[in-house]
């Protein structure tokens, strides 16, 4: 763990300061060969870690205790960067106040959706530190709550304050010093950010307690495709911790920053994810009478499937039919008619009734075309994310709480929906709340989400922080 950020850390401090340090945390002849000889944090490592003994690896709870044991400046400056919340964020130090409040650094961690071991290890020794009343691990496999009781809980008020903590299976293609050290692996939706806004809101209430009920902090895994909203609620969040409403946000380039958007109804769209199976006759290129070719077969589907949205939903309705991958035959073999392809795609839509519409009508499609060339073709149609639908009191209270903190003029109400999918719509059917858009900036580093070379702005930290704190505050006030 202390060598998750190897390039930056070995390059600041050395491979002998990195070294010592990993010792003292993991004392000798407990690693496996393998870590040894790379001294790196990798998922392997951490699998191992998870499954290893800790009263065997005699691991210390409380860093401080193992940072007695280091005889070098630079193995305690390790050690510092990382355990004693001076995190090194991404080659600089972006810490800002507002009203009071404290935003700490980003993490370091990028890790895959469902394997956020490291990230949840950070976020509960970062709550821990922060005197946060109860801290709840393993919700929903890596999920995280923090539990903060106000000055008062006499109302019997609860709220749930949303963050979503992974990364993407991407590779960083940008070239600055604070770019991912995990290969395969980037923050490129700007997750890392939304978890230090919420953990900046949760430092300072634990420190002001100034609403009279319970803030359930909800530090969320598995949003990039993994449904780690439903995980957690299927955990029994709700049941476990209680909330009268739910609010989250997500950061959002191209809006720009010190604006925050927020509208009732519709705002992110339900997301089905299809792959069509054709299965023809192989052949001899140079007899294609002999075969049933399903590449012809293919294209005439892709094209059909363009019709679907344009001529039978509604045009008032939006829906969105994308097929995206196309794979069959094989590319040295130019001669040689496959047997077989496959399309995959994405439906998105707003309303079930159109979801369920998009999906008869393209097998109808699907099959007879097929059935049309002396072919066979199968549509397996998965729904996976509901439409993101803010409740219109919720919306309605966002929308203030938000004018309070920015001004009327910098708060946006008719913003369009996004065809985008987002999983807090699972908290959002089981109960009321409001999802956000907060605005990233434009500028170099403004290219759009799930993009190579994405890069969150570290200014809208305080922003999303005083945001989430003030949603308590005005959802559950001290009465007087």
């Amino acid at each position: 763990i202390v060598a998750v950020d190897r390039y930056y850390i070995g390059a600041l401090y050395g491979e002998e300061g990195l070294r010592e340090a990993w010792h003292t945390y993991l004392p000798a002849n407990t690693l496996p060969e393998w870590a040894e000889r790379q001294c790196i944090c990798d998922e392997r490592l951490i699998s191992w870690l998870d499954q290893a003994d800790d009263a065997a690896l005699d691991r210390p709870v409380a860093m401080p205790r193992a940072a007695d044991k280091i005889q070098t400046d630079a193995a305690a400056h390790v050690l510092q960067h990382l355990f004693q919340h001076q995190t090194h964020h991404r080659g600089q130090v972006h810490a800002a106040r507002r009203a009071g409040l404290v935003v700490e650094q980003r993490p370091l961690f990028h890790e895959r959706a469902v394997f956020e071991h490291a990230h949840a290890d950070l976020v509960a020794k970062r709550l821990a530190a922060y005197g946060v009343d109860e801290i709840h691990r393993g919700v929903g496999k890596t999920g995280v709550v923090g539990v903060i009781r106000g000055k008062s809980v006499a109302s019997g008020r609860s709220i749930g304050l949303r963050a979503d903590m992974d990364a993407l299976p991407m590779q960083e293609e940008n070239e600055f010093g604070h770019r991912s050290a995990s290969a395969g692996m980037m923050h490129a939706c700007g997750h890392d950010g939304h978890t230090t806004m919420l953990l900046g809101a949760a430092k300072y209430l634990a420190q002001t307690r100034d609403f009279d009920g319970t803030v359930n902090l909800l530090f969320q895994p598995g949003e990039e495709g993994f449904a780690g909203a439903r995980a957690m609620i299927d955990d029994g969040l709700f049941e476990r911790f209680p909330c009268d409403q739910v609010y989250a946000m997500h950061n959002w380039p191209g809006l720009p920053a010190g604006k925050l958007a927020v509208r009732p109804g519709p705002i992110m769209a339900a997301a089905a994810r299809l792959t069509i199976h054709i299965e023809g006759k192989g052949g001899h290129g140079a007899h294609p009478d002999l075969a049933v070719d399903p590449i012809v077969i293919a294209a005439h589907i892709i094209t059909a499937a363009q019709t679907v949205v344009s001529r039978n939903v509604d045009p008032i309705d939006s829906a969105v039919l994308s097929l995206c991958a196309v794979q069959s035959g094989n590319l040295n073999a130019m001669s040689v008619i496959p047997r077989e392809a496959t399309l995959a795609g994405t439906v998105r839509s707003f309303k079930p009734a159109v979801q369920d519409l998009v999906e008869t009508r393209l097998r109808a499609l699907v099959e007879s075309i097929a059935a049309g060339f002396g072919a066979k073709a199968t549509l397996k149609f998965k729904a996976g994310y509901p439409a993101t639908i803010n409740t219109a009191a919720e919306a309605q209270f966002g929308q203030q709480v938000a004018s309070e903190l920015v001004g009327d003029a910098n708060v946006i109400t008719d913003l369009d929906p996004s065809m985008g999918a987002e999983d807090f719509s699972f908290m959002l059917q089981a109960r009321p709340g409001a999802y956000f858009r907060i605005g990233q900036g434009a500028g170099a580093a403004s290219c759009f989400l799930h993009n190579t070379r994405y890069d969150f702005n570290d200014e809208i930290l305080p922003l999303g922080a005083a945001l989430f704190v003030r949603l308590a505050e005005r959802a559950m006030p001290v009465l007087t």
